[in-house]
Protein backbone atom coordinates (compact mmCIF):
# COMPACT_ATOMS: atom_id res chain seq x y z
CA UNK A 1 0.00 0.00 0.00
CA UNK A 2 2.82 2.29 0.85
CA UNK A 3 4.47 1.84 -2.32
CA UNK A 4 0.96 2.73 -4.25
CA UNK A 5 0.43 5.52 -1.53
CA UNK A 6 4.15 6.91 -2.91
CA UNK A 7 3.87 6.43 -6.43
CA UNK A 8 0.16 8.59 -6.55
CA UNK A 9 -1.71 5.22 -8.23
CA UNK A 10 -1.34 2.44 -9.87
CA UNK A 11 -0.37 2.28 -13.84
CA UNK A 12 -0.25 0.59 -17.05
CA UNK A 13 3.09 -0.84 -17.99
CA UNK A 14 4.68 1.38 -20.11
CA UNK A 15 5.36 -1.22 -23.04
CA UNK A 16 1.47 -1.35 -23.07
CA UNK A 17 0.71 2.15 -23.71
CA UNK A 18 1.06 1.56 -27.30
CA UNK A 19 -0.78 -0.79 -30.24
CA UNK A 20 2.45 -1.77 -31.51
CA UNK A 21 4.13 -3.55 -29.09
CA UNK A 22 7.30 -2.39 -27.50
CA UNK A 23 8.39 0.93 -27.48
CA UNK A 24 10.76 1.73 -30.18
CA UNK A 25 12.19 4.53 -27.82
CA UNK A 26 15.00 5.66 -31.32
CA UNK A 27 12.87 4.56 -34.53
CA UNK A 28 12.37 7.01 -37.57
CA UNK A 29 8.66 5.64 -37.36
CA UNK A 30 7.37 6.43 -34.03
CA UNK A 31 9.11 10.03 -34.48
CA UNK A 32 7.29 10.17 -37.61
CA UNK A 33 4.40 9.56 -35.93
CA UNK A 34 3.40 6.90 -38.96
CA UNK A 35 2.82 3.42 -37.31
CA UNK A 36 2.81 3.68 -33.54
CA UNK A 37 -0.94 4.60 -32.25
CA UNK A 38 -1.67 5.26 -28.36
CA UNK A 39 -3.48 1.78 -27.32
CA UNK A 40 -5.75 4.25 -24.98
CA UNK A 41 -7.16 6.57 -27.49
CA UNK A 42 -8.71 9.77 -26.07
CA UNK A 43 -11.24 9.12 -28.64
CA UNK A 44 -13.00 12.28 -27.94
CA UNK A 45 -13.53 15.87 -29.11
CA UNK A 46 -10.63 18.66 -28.84
CA UNK A 47 -11.78 22.20 -29.07
CA UNK A 48 -9.20 24.66 -29.62
CA UNK A 49 -11.66 27.16 -30.89
CA UNK A 50 -14.67 27.23 -29.25
CA UNK A 51 -17.21 28.88 -32.19
CA UNK A 52 -20.16 28.47 -28.96
CA UNK A 53 -17.76 31.00 -27.08
CA UNK A 54 -17.44 33.46 -29.61
CA UNK A 55 -21.34 33.55 -30.17
CA UNK A 56 -21.52 34.48 -26.27
CA UNK A 57 -21.15 38.68 -25.79
CA UNK A 58 -19.65 39.81 -22.67
CA UNK A 59 -22.71 41.60 -20.78
CA UNK A 60 -20.43 43.82 -19.09
CA UNK A 61 -18.49 45.31 -22.64
CA UNK A 62 -21.38 43.82 -25.69
CA UNK A 63 -18.32 42.30 -27.44
CA UNK A 64 -17.63 38.79 -28.56
CA UNK A 65 -16.03 36.33 -26.09
CA UNK A 66 -12.23 35.24 -27.90
CA UNK A 67 -13.61 31.78 -28.54
CA UNK A 68 -10.55 30.79 -27.65
CA UNK A 69 -7.41 30.12 -24.68
CA UNK A 70 -6.13 33.94 -24.32
CA UNK A 71 -3.33 35.47 -22.43
CA UNK A 72 -3.55 38.35 -20.52
CA UNK A 73 -0.25 40.31 -18.87
CA UNK A 74 -1.56 41.60 -16.34
CA UNK A 75 -4.39 41.85 -13.86
CA UNK A 76 -7.87 43.08 -15.66
CA UNK A 77 -10.72 44.36 -14.31
CA UNK A 78 -14.48 42.76 -15.96
CA UNK A 79 -14.32 45.65 -18.74
CA UNK A 80 -10.73 44.02 -19.37
CA UNK A 81 -9.24 47.27 -18.53
CA UNK A 82 -5.65 47.40 -17.08
CA UNK A 83 -5.46 47.31 -13.08
CA UNK A 84 -2.50 49.92 -12.30
CA UNK A 85 -1.42 47.76 -9.20
CA UNK A 86 2.12 47.11 -9.66
CA UNK A 87 2.67 50.57 -10.64
CA UNK A 88 1.54 51.40 -6.90
CA UNK A 89 4.13 48.72 -5.37
CA UNK A 90 2.27 46.20 -5.57
CA UNK A 91 4.69 43.80 -6.92
CA UNK A 92 4.21 39.99 -5.88
CA UNK A 93 0.92 37.72 -7.38
CA UNK A 94 -0.58 36.39 -4.52
CA UNK A 95 -1.85 32.34 -4.79
CA UNK A 96 -3.11 29.70 -2.55
CA UNK A 97 -2.80 26.26 -2.38
CA UNK A 98 -4.12 23.34 0.08
CA UNK A 99 -1.51 21.59 2.62
CA UNK A 100 -2.62 17.24 2.51
CA UNK A 101 -3.08 17.33 5.87
CA UNK A 102 -5.80 19.96 6.28
CA UNK A 103 -9.21 20.89 4.54
CA UNK A 104 -10.34 24.56 3.61
CA UNK A 105 -11.96 24.98 6.78
CA UNK A 106 -13.04 22.39 9.33
CA UNK A 107 -9.87 20.32 10.20
CA UNK A 108 -8.09 22.79 12.35
CA UNK A 109 -10.16 20.98 14.88
CA UNK A 110 -8.54 18.00 14.54
CA UNK A 111 -5.05 18.41 17.00
CA UNK A 112 -3.80 15.08 15.33
CA UNK A 113 -3.30 17.06 12.31
CA UNK A 114 -2.77 20.30 13.82
CA UNK A 115 0.34 17.92 15.37
CA UNK A 116 1.88 18.04 12.12
CA UNK A 117 1.30 21.50 10.86
CA UNK A 118 0.30 23.91 13.87
CA UNK A 119 0.00 26.81 11.72
CA UNK A 120 1.00 27.91 7.96
CA UNK A 121 3.26 30.37 7.10
CA UNK A 122 3.74 32.35 3.58
CA UNK A 123 5.58 31.32 1.33
CA UNK A 124 8.38 33.52 -0.41
CA UNK A 125 11.22 33.00 -3.08
CA UNK A 126 14.72 33.13 -1.33
CA UNK A 127 15.45 35.99 -4.08
CA UNK A 128 12.33 38.17 -3.02
CA UNK A 129 12.68 37.67 0.72
CA UNK A 130 16.87 38.51 0.53
CA UNK A 131 15.78 41.62 -1.50
CA UNK A 132 13.23 43.23 0.93
CA UNK A 133 15.24 42.34 4.12
CA UNK A 134 13.30 39.24 5.59
CA UNK A 135 14.54 35.44 6.44
CA UNK A 136 12.51 32.83 7.77
CA UNK A 137 9.91 33.36 10.91
CA UNK A 138 9.94 37.05 9.78
CA UNK A 139 6.53 38.66 10.55
CA UNK A 140 5.13 40.16 8.11
CA UNK A 141 1.34 42.04 6.44
CA UNK A 142 0.17 41.40 3.23
CA UNK A 143 -1.74 44.54 1.74
CA UNK A 144 -3.14 45.02 -2.12
CA UNK A 145 -4.42 48.21 -3.90
CA UNK A 146 -8.31 46.38 -2.55
CA UNK A 147 -6.68 45.89 1.36
CA UNK A 148 -3.98 49.06 1.99
CA UNK A 149 -4.82 48.37 5.82
CA UNK A 150 -4.16 44.69 5.38
CA UNK A 151 -6.51 43.81 8.15
CA UNK A 152 -10.22 41.78 7.98
CA UNK A 153 -12.76 43.94 9.45
CA UNK A 154 -15.22 41.67 10.95
CA UNK A 155 -18.12 43.93 11.20
CA UNK A 156 -18.46 43.30 14.50
CA UNK A 157 -15.82 45.58 16.52
CA UNK A 158 -12.95 43.12 15.79
CA UNK A 159 -10.30 43.15 13.03
CA UNK A 160 -7.59 40.95 12.75
CA UNK A 161 -4.62 41.50 10.72
CA UNK A 162 -3.14 39.33 7.83
CA UNK A 163 0.28 38.35 9.58
CA UNK A 164 2.11 35.45 8.93
CA UNK A 165 5.30 34.07 9.58
CA UNK A 166 7.32 34.04 6.30
CA UNK A 167 9.37 31.22 4.91
CA UNK A 168 12.02 31.28 1.81
CA UNK A 169 12.07 28.28 -0.61
CA UNK A 170 13.49 27.79 -4.17
CA UNK A 171 10.22 26.13 -4.90
CA UNK A 172 8.27 29.26 -5.66
CA UNK A 173 8.72 31.14 -8.54
CA UNK A 174 10.12 34.67 -8.19
CA UNK A 175 7.78 37.32 -7.57
CA UNK A 176 4.72 34.89 -6.08
CA UNK A 177 3.68 34.25 -2.58
CA UNK A 178 1.43 31.73 -1.21
CA UNK A 179 -0.02 30.68 1.51
CA UNK A 180 -2.14 27.41 2.59
CA UNK A 181 -5.72 27.61 3.12
CA UNK A 182 -7.44 25.52 6.40
CA UNK A 183 -5.43 28.06 8.93
CA UNK A 184 -6.15 31.70 10.18
CA UNK A 185 -9.86 31.24 11.51
CA UNK A 186 -11.37 33.73 13.83
CA UNK A 187 -13.78 31.50 15.21
CA UNK A 188 -14.40 28.30 15.04
CA UNK A 189 -13.87 27.05 18.67
CA UNK A 190 -11.01 29.07 19.28
CA UNK A 191 -12.31 32.25 20.78
CA UNK A 192 -14.30 32.68 24.09
CA UNK A 193 -17.73 33.33 23.71
CA UNK A 194 -20.91 33.18 25.77
CA UNK A 195 -24.15 31.59 26.15
CA UNK A 196 -26.92 32.09 28.75
CA UNK A 197 -24.14 33.72 30.59
CA UNK A 198 -21.53 30.83 30.83
CA UNK A 199 -18.78 31.42 29.30
CA UNK A 200 -17.17 28.86 27.18
CA UNK A 201 -13.43 28.60 26.75
CA UNK A 202 -11.72 28.63 23.33
CA UNK A 203 -8.93 26.76 22.05
CA UNK A 204 -6.02 29.27 20.80
CA UNK A 205 -4.89 26.22 18.41
CA UNK A 206 -7.59 26.49 16.00
CA UNK A 207 -6.83 29.76 14.68
CA UNK A 208 -3.23 30.37 14.69
CA UNK A 209 -1.67 31.28 11.30
CA UNK A 210 -3.00 33.36 8.58
CA UNK A 211 -5.73 33.83 6.23
CA UNK A 212 -5.64 36.12 3.25
CA UNK A 213 -8.31 36.21 1.13
CA UNK A 214 -9.16 39.44 2.33
CA UNK A 215 -6.75 40.81 -0.02
CA UNK A 216 -7.86 39.59 -2.98
CA UNK A 217 -8.13 42.36 -5.76
CA UNK A 218 -11.74 43.63 -5.86
CA UNK A 219 -13.21 44.86 -9.40
CA UNK A 220 -13.04 48.28 -9.61
CA UNK A 221 -15.87 48.30 -11.68
CA UNK A 222 -18.28 46.15 -9.43
CA UNK A 223 -17.02 47.35 -6.34
CA UNK A 224 -18.03 44.40 -4.00
CA UNK A 225 -16.73 41.33 -5.73
CA UNK A 226 -13.26 39.88 -6.65
CA UNK A 227 -11.71 39.46 -9.80
CA UNK A 228 -13.36 37.58 -12.11
CA UNK A 229 -13.05 34.95 -15.35
CA UNK A 230 -14.72 36.91 -17.96
CA UNK A 231 -16.17 33.26 -19.40
CA UNK A 232 -16.98 31.24 -16.55
CA UNK A 233 -18.03 34.09 -13.83
CA UNK A 234 -15.92 32.22 -10.93
CA UNK A 235 -13.43 34.39 -8.76
CA UNK A 236 -10.05 34.66 -9.96
CA UNK A 237 -7.94 34.00 -6.37
CA UNK A 238 -4.76 34.09 -8.74
CA UNK A 239 -4.31 37.62 -10.22
CA UNK A 240 -3.93 39.40 -7.50
CA UNK A 241 -1.01 41.52 -6.86
CA UNK A 242 0.24 42.36 -2.97
CA UNK A 243 3.25 43.63 -1.21
CA UNK A 244 4.55 42.57 2.31
CA UNK A 245 5.23 44.34 5.16
CA UNK A 246 7.54 43.60 8.00
CA UNK A 247 6.04 43.74 11.16
CA UNK A 248 7.79 45.06 14.06
CA UNK A 249 6.72 43.55 17.42
CA UNK A 250 6.97 45.85 20.23
CA UNK A 251 8.20 44.33 23.48
CA UNK A 252 7.03 46.08 26.30
CA UNK A 253 9.95 45.85 29.67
Amino acid sequence: MVYVLNRGGRFQSFSKGYKEGEFPEASSSYFGLDTIQAANAYGAMVNIYGEKTYDTKSPMTGEHLAGYGKYYPAPVSVLGEPLPDEGLGYDLRMITYREIMQTKSRTSSNYWLLALRPANFILINAADAKARGLKDDDVVRITSASNTDGIWDLGNGRVVPMDGNVRTTEGIRPGVIAFSLGFGHWAYGGVDFTVDGTTITGDSRRIRGVHANAAMRIDPYLGNTSLIDPVGGSAVFYDTLVKVVKVVKVVKV
